[in-house]
């Protein structure tokens, strides 16, 4: 099973979004709290390559980007390859 991890804030659509998606394929994931956990925006700008929006999400420690990349690897069926890998 693929390690799903994403980066989200509160109060955040996109976060919502991203989510529902990953939910909607049954897929199970980390949810890491940026305005609840200290250090970890500092700790996701780092793996994001300077990324400072959230959500940031990450497929077996590959960074996919936020929300609209999700939904894009989606619509180009690439998303479950990076599943599957």
């Amino acid at each position: 099973m693929a390690k799903i991890e994403i980066y989200t804030s509160r109060l955040c659509g996109f976060c919502a979004r991203a989510k529902f998606l990953l939910e909607q394929k049954g897929l199970e994931y980390e949810e890491i709290d940026v305005d609840g956990t200290p250090g970890q925006k500092e700790l996701m700008v780092d793996r994001a390559k300077g990324a400072q929006t959230v959500p940031q999400i990450f497929i077996n420690d590959v960074h996919i980007g936020g929300c609209d990349d999700l939904y894009s690897l989606e619509a180009e069926k690439q998303l479950e390859t990076l599943l599957e890998s």
